[in-house]
């Protein structure tokens, strides 16, 4: 079993000092291929006493499903069941809603702009929300309100030689 990578995150909530150890490791399977995590969690009060501990080894695969699921189930426990900040983001959300943009993406997301693509089509296609899709076009040069069309050059930033 090898440890591949390894988080530790320690945090402080009024007296309460919580800490969270994550460690992606590999091997446990016939060919040593099985990828698990283990996550350590531990809690002391202002005396030292101790207010959580525990440890979950969890297939890789399963992790996203499961930080969900104990998320979910620990903020309803605690009477918290709308999610952090008072505010639940919904279940049919587009699935790459808030991830940041790469070079590919941006020139793609040009491209199809200029090619007479609606910011519905895009949306569709890039797994986001139209307004996500209306908030980056101007970072891509591209005008929201013109289909098909660049941003124009401000006057202060054209050269003198298209002025006259």
């Amino acid at each position: 079993m090898t440890i591949v990578e390894e988080h530790r995150t320690e945090i402080r909530v009024q007296d309460t000092v919580y800490r969270i150890e994550v460690a992606a490791r590999e091997g446990g399977g016939a060919a040593g291929e099985d990828r698990w995590v283990t996550v350590m969690v531990g809690g002391a009060g202002p005396l030292e006493e101790p207010v959580a501990e525990g440890r979950l080894d969890i297939d890789a695969e399963a992790v996203p499903a499961l930080a969900t699921v104990l998320s979910d189930t620990l903020l309803a426990f605690a009477g918290r069941s709308t999610g952090r900040n008072g505010r639940r983001r919904s279940a049919d959300r587009p699935a790459q809603q808030g991830l940041p943009w790469t070079d590919e993406l941006d020139a793609e997301l040009e491209s199809r702009w200029l090619a007479g693509e609606s910011v519905e089509e895009i949306a569709r296609r890039f797994e986001r929300t139209p307004g996500g899709i209306r908030a980056r076009l101007p970072r891509v040069g591209c005008d929201p309100e013109r289909r098909g069309a660049y941003l124009p050059i401000p006057p202060s930033q054209r050269e003198v030689a298209e002025i006259g």
